[in-house]
């Protein structure tokens, strides 16, 4: 498995910010584990950002504390301008009407 110490970073942020807006939200360890349907030995994985626990994990925490919308909103294509350059680079030089 490839490592990368930005990518472990990232989801440690992601694990204590999701531990922060729980303990914000004033919700238990064992209600958020109970709502997420998972473990309370997850719950501590996810919010310590463990790469192991899946995306789906970490979603529906983000979902309980609702911020699901977020993710959606992550990698989509009115936020990925690199994806939006690359495609007006193949935008054609001339359009040709048919006839």
């Amino acid at each position: 498995m490839m490592r990368s110490f930005r990518v472990e970073r990232a989801l440690q942020k992601l694990g204590a910010d999701i531990r922060d807006a729980r303990k914000r939200r004033r919700i238990t360890v064992a209600l958020m584990a109970e709502r997420i349907g998972v473990t309370r030995v997850t719950l501590s994985k996810i919010e310590k950002g463990d790469p192991k626990v899946s995306m789906g994990s970490y979603a529906l925490a983000l979902y309980v504390l609702g911020k699901i919308d977020e993710l959606e909103k992550l990698i989509d294509r009115t936020n990925d301008p690199l994806g939006l350059d690359l495609m007006d680079e193949r935008l054609p030089k001339r359009i040709r009407i048919t006839q």
